[in-house]
């Protein structure tokens, strides 16, 4: 009932969603529920929890039957001496003992009581089930860096779409203006054939933006596990958030904040089970049984016939298994188990300086994204503030067409140098949270 009630919610949330757009945050819960690689990755965490389940299983009482009937088509043939029967001496008598027909059905219970192997297996178990929820976990950050990048992908590209379209129809309106001054005779043809041209290219520009827009789309959609025909909306904006906090980690950094790295730990761990298990191997198993079984042996096929007799057999005992030598196997087993805990070790120390260099590095792109992207507001102000005195001046017949050509292409660049450094910004971001361990 439970798990039909979240998933109730969880449809409406998706179609609530998709109807007002969807936030960032929506965006990665719809990954996170539908995309194929995530999802895979849980199933890999419940089969690791069946497995968990079958080795305990391992140590409960195993019960097993069994039935059988056998028809001797031809009855076994033995020689027997045949002076045993007053014959000559050297010679045999060839007889056949048996029935034809015989049938058995039993029950048997054995018991594990004591096996070191199966004591380190449990433990084994256990933690291989953790390690299989950190890869949830990491495939969960993997999923939300991939999707958020994504995301801001699609918002930058429609920014830069929309920003084409106000560009377009003010240089639309400038190139009509133009054509009519040409026509009063105060400008050449030359200067309006050149705002037409920049006008052409800005169409055509927006052709590439727009089918742009259409790639990044695909590309979120492909992130989010959706069919990429799908028609998506998207909610959230580009604003950026403060920016005047410190994003160096202070202190020596928990790098089992980084599931990567939490991963790595607990492989080490399976590795120090694997090496006690081959160190343990000497020690003896100790099982119980019990078996009960009725046989039967009939001249006819009437095992039906419960008035004929039933043959009964019982067995109880306990049984001890002692290895004593193997060739060296186990020797050589213990001493792989030792390299490869050392293995992992010198790799969890190459992952320590992994992460090290990946937090500076972000933190180093983060500051410099920011100071990018406030630079370039800085310059767009400053574009803008030239155009519209260009703009003014050849209105006023004291500037050429040239001035006004330059300033509106200084004032293009200058907005899509704004909107790369916006998503920059938002990636460096992303990265940093990523390597800082923040992205859960």
């Amino acid at each position: 009932m439970k798990s039909i009630f979240t998933s109730l919610l969880l449809t409406a949330f998706v179609v609530a969603e998709a109807q007002s757009g969807y936030t960032l945050q929506g965006a990665v819960d719809y990954a996170l529920a539908n995309n194929g690689n995530h999802l895979n990755v849980i199933l890999d965490q419940q089969m690791a929890e069946m497995k968990k389940k079958e080795i305990t299983g391992m140590g409960l009482p195993q019960i097993g039957g069994k039935v059988e009937w056998q028809d001797y088509v031809k009855i076994p043939t033995s020689l027997i001496p045949a002076s045993a029967f007053g014959g000559p001496a050297g010679q045999f008598i060839p007889v056949q003992f048996g029935i034809q027909y015989n049938a058995s059905a039993g029950i048997s219970v054995s018991q594990l009581i004591f096996s070191s192997d199966y004591v380190v297996a449990l433990q084994a178990s256990k933690s291989y089930l953790e390690l299989s929820q950190l890869n949830v976990n990491r495939s969960k950050t993997e999923t939300t860096v991939n999707v958020s990048k994504a995301y801001y992908n699609v918002l930058v590209s429609r920014e830069r779409a929309k920003f084409i379209d106000v560009q377009l129809v003010r240089v639309k309106k400038f190139l009509d203006n133009a054509k009519e001054l040409n026509a009063a005779g105060f400008v050449e043809k030359l200067d309006v054939d050149r705002v037409t041209l920049g006008y052409n290219n800005l169409l055509s520009e927006k052709e590439k933006v727009a089918r742009l827009v259409e790639l990044t789309e695909y590309l979120l959609k492909f992130q989010m596990g959706m069919v990429i025909n799908e028609k998506i909306t998207l909610s959230d904006s580009l604003m950026v958030g403060d920016t005047t906090g410190n994003f160096s980690p202070t202190g020596k950094f928990d790098y089992s904040l980084r599931s990567d790295y939490a991963m790595l730990e607990m492989q080490l761990k399976l590795n120090e089970l694997e090496l006690k298990r081959q160190k343990l191997m000497w020690m003896p198993s100790l099982a119980a049984y019990g078996t009960y079984s009725e046989n039967a042996m009939r001249p006819k096929f009437n095992f039906f016939d419960f008035d004929q007799k039933w043959y009964p057999t019982g067995i109880v005992g306990v049984r001890m298994t002692v290895p004593i030598w193997d060739g060296g196997q186990t020797h050589f087993k213990k001493q792989q188990a030792k390299l490869q805990v050392s293995k992992t070790q010198n790799t969890m120390k190459m992952m320590e300086n992994v992460i090290d260099l990946e937090i500076q590095s972000s933190t180093s792109s983060f500051r410099n994204a920011l100071l990018t992207l406030s630079m370039q507001k800085d310059n767009i102000a400053l574009a803008e503030e030239v155009y519209s005195v260009s703009k003014t001046k050849y209105e006023q017949g004291v500037g050429s067409i040239l001035e006004v050509i330059d300033a509106e292409t200084s004032l293009k660049q200058a907005q899509l140098s704004y909107y790369d450094a916006l998503y920059q910004y938002h990636i460096a971001k992303i990265d940093f949270e990523k390597a800082a361990g923040l992205i859960k």
